[in-house]
């Protein structure tokens, strides 16, 4: 599966952002988002059930961060509110094991999502 990730930029703290994920193919696995900041190991954030939609989320994300899909468009989005600098980080999605949340597969490009304080 190949990914394209899509919706990064710059927006002030307090700000929101949209990421979307388009997937080559279909997966019945668990997606996710993943994130890694400058000097930083990559880091879990959320993830969704593809079947039953059951969600996941990273404590630092919890409650500002919300994960979705679109069945039909192979899609998985991540909509960002109250956005603080400590969120910058280029953005990732890839398929999750839903046990560990760890990543399966390779990553795509990622988003850049930079937050200005």
């Amino acid at each position: 599966v190949q990914w394209v990730e899509s919706g990064g930029g710059l927006v002030q703290s307090g700000g929101s952002l949209r990421l979307s994920c388009v997937a080559s193919e279909s997966t019945v696995s668990g997606l996710g988002w993943f994130r890694q900041a400058p000097g930083k190991e990559r880091e879990f954030v959320a993830a969704i059930a593809w079947v039953g939609g059951t969600t996941r989320y990273a404590d630092s994300v919890n409650g500002r961060f919300t994960i979705s899909k679109d069945d039909a468009k192979n899609t998985v989005y991540l909509q960002m509110n109250t956005l603080a600098p400590e969120d910058t980080a280029v953005y990732y999605c890839n398929r999750v094991r839903l046990a560990t949340m760890s990543p399966l597969g390779a990553w795509g490009q990622g988003t850049q999502v930079s937050v200005s304080s």
